[in-house]
């Protein structure tokens, strides 16, 4: 089976994930394509293939360079997002793009245009896998785990390349936050690991935000208008001070790079309640805490207003900026370089302007930056994935592997 063949088969499994449920998967289609893919993984020979519960699923390529090279990994997601329907998903391939507008659905009147995707115009040229306009394509994450499974297939067939001990990592629930919860790093049994999912060709990740979460809980205190002077309270009036106060260019609309933000998600209140959502998000750990302090201070300020517990913060940090746990193993990071620029790939290291499980797993004691599977538009009707640069992905995997072979 090629690739693309691989990948064109993934997508047809459904497998959004869901955050209301629960459990773990999240969602029944999750398992039902972990299924499939151990079968597939046992078919192509490998060891100690093993499926758990939670819809972890486990391999192995042994080695055949001898025990002293380091085991490491690949790890890909099963899920897709939540954000737009996975079911169904009808794919074709535009064969040698030419650089103008791609109509994925004529009826709906749904167009890939590089007028408004200026990114398509780097792959002309080149054959671009896309939707019908009616779903996602599913390449966040299925293009990585189509690139993980025929880089392994292509060892399996070259036993002349000498190459060490790889484990393999597909796990449920990434797009909800939730992928490295359960993810058993001591059975994983790798020193080091990469996640294969990117975006754009040559991408390189090894920082991510610091990432909290924030509810607001604002009292009110309701009174008939007719009477309510120096009595009301309304709850709504008091989080439109709140929202106020926080500095108003540090919001996503109006940041980039390394900039943090704070990014109001939800908002539901009347007169009596109002609560008030928000993500925090700051790549430099000193200021990801003042962002969070800052909130408190500003609840502190209204409830010495409007009376005490007024104003209700509660504060949850999600995940940390894996840079300060690589760090420490920066050759990881050469060697995912030298392997790039060995597969023809110009490398662009850059920093994620979210996380990855990569940045949970290394803080559970596995270091695992992030290495480009090839999609842009995630989570979208617009979403395509170039076949070369799956091609290029695949390549990275071999000669990354190839690289810890030879020790450098």
């Amino acid at each position: 089976m090629t690739l693309v063949e691989r990948f064109l088969k993934y997508v047809s499994f459904d497998t959004q994930s869901n955050e209301e449920t629960g459990v773990t998967p999240s969602t029944e289609g999750q398992m039902v394509f972990a299924r499939y893919l151990k079968e597939e993984l046992e078919s192509l020979g490998l060891e100690d293939v093993s499926l758990d519960d939670n819809g972890y699923l486990f391999a192995t390529l042994p080695a055949n360079a001898g025990e002293e090279v380091p085991t490491i990994g690949f790890i890909a997601h099963l899920d897709t997002s939540p954000d737009m329907s996975g079911k169904n998903v009808r794919p074709r391939i535009v064969r040698q793009y030419d650089g103008g507008d791609i109509v994925l659905c004529a009826d709906g009147q749904v167009v890939l245009s590089p007028s408004r995707f200026p990114e398509l115009l780097a792959h002309k040229g080149e054959d671009l896998i896309v939707t019908d306009g009616h779903t996602l394509l599913g390449a966040d994450d299925k293009a990585g785990i189509a690139e993980i499974v025929s880089a392994i297939a292509w060892l399996k067939e070259h036993p002349e390349v000498k190459h060490g001990k790889v484990r393999i990592g597909f796990n449920p629930d990434e797009e909800i936050g939730l992928g490295a919860h359960k993810f058993d790093v001591e059975k994983f049994g790798c020193q080091w690991a990469y996640t294969m999912d990117g975006g754009e060709v040559g991408e390189l990740e090894f920082e991510n935000f610091n990432a909290a979460s924030a509810k607001i809980l604002i009292l009110g205190r309701n009174v008939h208008p007719g009477y309510a002077k120096g009595k009301m309270v309304n709850s709504m009036l008091v989080a439109a001070r709140f929202i106020g106060m926080l500095p108003v260019g540090e919001t996503p609309e109006h940041t980039e790079g390394y900039e943090g933000f704070f990014h109001l998600t939800g908002m539901q209140g009347d007169v009596e309640q109002t609560t008030l959502s928000y993500i925090i998000r700051d790549h430099d750990r000193v200021r990801f805490e003042q962002r969070k302090q800052l909130m408190l201070q500003h609840a502190a300020i209204l409830n010495a207003e409007y009376g005490e517990d007024t104003v209700q913060v509660e504060l949850h940090d999600q995940y940390y900026n894996m840079r300060q746990q690589i760090d420490p193993v920066m050759h990881i990071i050469d060697i995912a370089i030298h392997a790039m620029k060995d597969a023809g790939v110009q490398p662009c290291v850059r920093a994620i302007r979210g996380g990855t499980d990569g940045a949970q797993l290394s803080f559970k004691g596995l270091p695992c930056p992030n290495i480009f599977a090839g999609g842009l538009n995630f989570h979208g009707r617009y979403e395509f994935v170039p076949v070369q640069s799956m091609e290029k992905a695949r390549d990275v995997i071999v000669e990354i592997i190839k690289r810890v072979a030879k020790g450098n």
